[in-house]
């Protein structure tokens, strides 16, 4: 259903052009805000298309009549002079012709569906065989799952040399060899819980499964030319119209090569849309890393990369800018290789493309490679049943609500079907594609702008698409209320959920590793590669020298990690940012006690908890050296306050370069115990005097805190 303003806008007539056509068919409405039903849409699309043949005839007419005044013999002096100047009019028509032609073909599409509306598979699925499991399932709850008796279970427990009762907690392997017994299959109660759509696992039949397009994101440095690589592809100069010449916005744009379609996503280049990087990363299926021949790789290049792998996903490195005089690809591939992508040439496994985006040389042969590696991947998915995807981004418009463009990742959407999109849902009421003409169907992998939802959604919201309205209304009420009862939007991992993670089976625990020298990192690297507990191994995602940013702490969340710090401090800013995400970060300044802090938790012997309070922070400002004493740092107390005797650490450019104590205050000549926020002063830290003005000195302490 939609009212008179959305369906005139919908099939581009005017209000009173629509009121006047319900008159004419009987249809009850008489002002822009009233509701049409479906049958009522379906009488006006029957009479629209005739009005557009028509229009499209005579149209068709007018430039057929224009065609034959033009004599054959005049006709070259008339392509000199009379048709350049009727050319902006000729190409008006045409574009007339043909928005008429594809809005027919739009209304025609739009009627079959409401006629014959068929139902597609639903996504929730119940099957027999299947026993959910739950965290801490008892023995009995599983019995009464299986429908046998809890002696029964109790018995076979023991065979398996298990000594259990009826209201113990079994783990997921345990009762997996249980269910196996019954000819069932234990799954994860998640993962078949509707309202919980990111873990909800779909199932299709071999037979349901065809080939969809490729999704694309084309990451790299700012100025390494991603964008112009993106115009040089869809043929459309999009450079001229950014502000500050960056993508403003995600966007996503099918193109069609050898007569298939490939499906770009366009993630801004900046460190600051890191979080929009790693969401691009997420729903794609082939990263092309764009470097400049003539710069290189560069940190944000090694970010990308990244992202990219932790995404788990083929990485196809385009080398752009081999046009310029200072074009140096050998050097990129040299660099490519230290940053872990060693190209094919050279041995490797990975596609190198040298490209000029300008000239657009080489860019034929990265599609086709583009096509390879999906072939490879075999990508697939079931268009017979409702859709599913994510948000890649999302607006509120003030004529029209709520619009959101979606990337359909696996079935069909269809114009009025009910969907659920983050803790939203509503039906779709209006449905474009990337060119922004009106469709009535979408398959997988194609990227569409809808509206009809109750609010906007959040970039990255996955949706799902039900079969009638009352089950979208249901799932999101139910998903809304789990949101609000949950602390933070999203759960990282933590240190203590190593231990109940390497139960469940995980064979790879992932850390994001900072540091303050590269020796440092290169140690740090090598001895968490020898941790070998119970089979399980550490993967260092990311590991950088420097203090941590929030782009690891991203990093970290979408890819289930803990990062680490070696002698290096966040801001207060990413320290935020971690705890809404709840990603654990783990300070550290001896090397073998981050080695000990992962064994123990993945053994599940941690010792007590520490939590580091910081009480102070002052920022030296002036110097002030004296032979007995040493050097005074004239301190002004930012935060808090600092007391004499404190543990203290001083922090430069995000580096901690020494841990110790408050030595002594000064007020003045007069000595203190204790300075607050707002207060000038002197502090002295005990055995150290190479304080430089600009630095700043944290006072903190530890303490115990119970473990969660």
């Amino acid at each position: 259903m939609m009212n008179v303003k959305e369906y005139a806008v919908d099939v581009d007539k005017s209000v009173e052009e629509v009121l006047e056509l319900c008159k004419k068919l009987g249809i009850s409405a008489s002002l822009e805000d009233d509701m049409l039903s479906e049958d009522d849409i379906i009488l006006l699309d029957n009479e629209l298309p005739t009005e557009d043949t028509e229009n499209e005839s005579s149209l068709e007419e007018e430039n057929d009549y224009d065609d034959e005044v033009v004599d054959d013999d005049e006709l070259e002096k008339d392509l000199r002079i009379e048709v350049v100047q009727d050319k902006s009019t000729q190409k008006m028509k045409k574009k007339t012709v043909s928005n008429k032609k594809d809005n027919k073909e739009y209304l025609k599409a739009k009627k079959k569906l409401y006629k014959h509306k068929e139902k597609l598979q639903t996504n929730e699925e119940k099957d027999e065989k299947v026993v959910l499991y739950k965290e801490g399932m008892t023995v009995k709850e599983l019995a009464d799952a299986l429908g046998e008796a809890p002696a029964t279970l109790i018995k076979k427990l023991f065979d398996l040399g298990a000594l259990t009762n009826l209201n113990q907690s079994i783990d997921f392997s345990t009762a997996e060899l249980l269910v196996v017994d019954y000819g069932k299959e234990l799954v994860k109660e998640e993962t078949r819980d509707i309202a919980n759509f990111e873990e909800y696992e779909i199932i299709d039949n071999a037979e349901d499964l065809v080939s969809r397009p490729p999704v694309v994101t084309i990451m790299g440095h700012v100025d390494h030319g991603k964008t112009s690589l993106l115009d040089a592809i869809r043929k459309a100069n999009v450079v001229s119209g950014e502000a500050g010449g960056i993508t403003q916005h995600i966007g996503a744009y099918q193109v069609e090569v050898n007569d298939r379609l490939i499906t770009f996503i366009d993630t801004p280049g900046h460190a600051a849309f890191t979080e929009m990087r790693a969401r691009g990363a997420s729903v794609t299926d082939i990263v092309i890393i764009i470097v400049s021949a003539e710069d290189g790789v560069k940190p944000q290049t090694v970010e990308a990369i990244d992202h990219a792998k932790a995404a788990k996903v083929p990485i196809i490195v385009a080398i752009n800018k081999i046009d310029l005089p200072n074009a140096n690809p050998e050097r990129v591939l040299t660099e490519l290789s230290e940053a872990g992508l060693t190209p094919e040439e050279w041995g490797g496994d990975t596609l190198v493309n040298k490209i000029s985006a300008k000239t657009k040389e080489g860019i034929p042969e990265l599609l086709d490679n583009i096509l390879l590696v999906a072939d490879m991947e075999e990508l697939k998915a079931n268009p017979n049943r409702y859709a599913t995807g994510s948000v890649i981004e999302a607006r509120l418009d003030k004529n029209i609500g709520s619009v959101a463009t979606v990337l359909i990742q696996n079935g069909t959407l269809r114009l009025g079907d009910p969907v659920v999109v983050g803790t939203n849902y509503g039906k779709v009421r209006t449905l474009k594609n990337d060119k922004g003409e009106n469709i009535a169907t979408a398959k997988p992998s194609t990227p569409v702008e809808i509206t009809g939802l109750t609010d906007p959604p959040v970039a990255g919201d996955r949706f799902m698409a039900f079969e009638t309205e009352k089950e979208a209304r249901k799932v999101s009420e139910e998903r809304k209320l789990r949101a609000s009862q949950s602390n933070t939007n999203r759960s990282g991992m933590t240190l203590e959920d190593l231990f109940s993670k390497v139960k469940d089976g995980a064979k790879t625990i992932s850390v994001v590793l900072k540091t303050d020298v590269k020796g440092s990192e290169e140690a740090i690297k090598q001895s968490l590669s020898k941790i070998e507990s119970h089979g399980v191994r550490v993967d260092v995602i990311r590991s950088g020298v420097g203090t941590i940013t929030e782009s690891d702490v991203i990093l970290a969340n979408a890819s289930d990690a803990i990062v680490i710090g070696f002698n290096v401090r966040p801001n207060s800013k990413t320290v935020d940012l971690a705890k809404e995400y709840g990603v654990d970060i783990r300070l550290h300044n001896v090397i073998y006690k981050i080695i000990e802090e992962l064994e123990d938790a993945i053994l599940g012997m941690l010792d007590p908890e520490y939590e580091e309070k910081v009480l102070g922070s002052a920022e030296v400002r002036q110097l002030f050296k004296f032979s007995k004493v040493g050097t005074i740092a004239g301190c002004f107390v930012a935060d808090g306050v600092i007391k004499i005797n404190d543990k203290a650490r001083v922090v430069r450019d995000g580096i901690v370069i020494y841990d110790g104590n408050i030595g002594s205050i000064q007020r003045g000549k007069d000595k203190a115990n204790e300075v607050k926020k707002g207060i000038e002063c002197g502090i002295t830290i005990e055995n150290f005097n190479d304080i430089k003005e600009g630095d700043i000195i944290e006072a903190y302490t530890m303490e115990e805190v119970k473990r969660k």
